[in-house]
């Protein structure tokens, strides 16, 4: 659908009106939050993409952001600006937290949905000097290109509408995050799996292959199978506080628990690393497990 010349966050807070796009992972929806001022829901096919506060880009609402966020808090002191590499562009909701919480930080950002990028930066443009630098490009392939040691954090948040893209759950892809983070860095990826857990599981394992620290954020509810939900995924070549990030996510309003060590090795049980061969995109979540409206 093209919309009118009057669309958009250019209009005042009680004029803003949803904006409707096709893009090419099907149909985007840029949805005004009624109760606070220039934040904006994005959905593609009616799952939840992104959330943005225009005005408050610290505020996060969707509960895997925030362990996301989390994360990036503890890689460094407060404040200190980053080097950080986004796969997967949404709304651009984590480099804007990062540039508001860490001013001074390089970003860079690659999605592959070009048309989705047309319609977030006509829409929701980044504010100027923000440090962040867009890419439209497929991850993987972007990633492979990049210089070796280049980036202190990577977050990976892509999908294909409700899916994690096959092409980046392999070995292959692990190591050629290890690869762009410099000694000592930190990836973290949103993922989203159910009982009996095969995808997260087989994440696990390929990371572990990989990375010798590993971690990963969920909900109780999801890791004990009683509901498909997000799980984020968290490596490094050095220790992760596991202390810090359980009293965060604990905090939360949707409390979360820290899985590492001999627990997440029990998660993991038989499952074995994934190789480019055998990949397979995330499963298709449940219905109405991610939709909205």
């Amino acid at each position: 659908m093209k919309e009118s010349a009057n669309e958009g966050v250019n209009e005042s807070a009680d004029e803003q009106i949803p904006v409707v796009r096709e893009v090419d992972g099907g149909t985007a929806r840029l949805l005004p939050d009624v109760d606070r001022d220039r934040a904006w829901l994005l959905t593609v096919d009616d799952a939840p993409q992104s959330y943005i506060d225009l005005d408050e880009p610290t505020h996060l609402e969707f509960e895997y952001a925030r362990r996301l966020a989390h994360v990036l808090d503890g890689v460094a002191d407060d404040g200190a600006p980053l080097d950080v590499l986004h796969l997967g562009g949404g709304a651009f909701t984590l480099p804007r937290y990062v540039a508001a919480a860490r001013p001074g930080s390089r970003q860079h950002v690659v999605e592959a949905d070009r048309a989705l990028l047309d319609l977030v930066t006509e829409h929701l443009p980044l504010p100027e000097g923000s440090g962040i630098t867009v890419y439209g490009a497929d991850a993987r392939t972007w990633l492979e290109n990049a210089p070796d040691a280049s980036a202190d954090v990577l977050i990976a948040d892509v999908f294909g509408g409700s899916r994690v893209p096959a092409h980046l759950t392999s070995a292959g892809y692990a190591r050629e995050t290890r690869r762009v983070l410099r000694p000592g860095g930190t990836y973290a990826a949103n993922l989203a799996d159910g009982s009996p857990f095969a995808f997260l599981r087989s994440q696990l394992a390929t990371f572990a292959a990989v990375f010798p620290e590993l971690a990963l954020i969920a909900e109780p509810a999801v890791l004990r199978g009683r509901r498909f939900g997000n799980a984020v995924l968290v490596a490094s070549d050095r220790e992760i506080d596991t202390a810090r990030l359980s009293r965060r996510t604990a905090a939360d309003a949707f409390p979360a628990r820290v899985e590492y060590g001999a627990s997440l090795t029990r998660f993991i049980g038989g499952a074995r690393p994934v190789s480019d061969a055998d990949a397979v995109p995330s499963p298709v979540p449940p219905g109405g497990a991610f939709s909205v409206g």
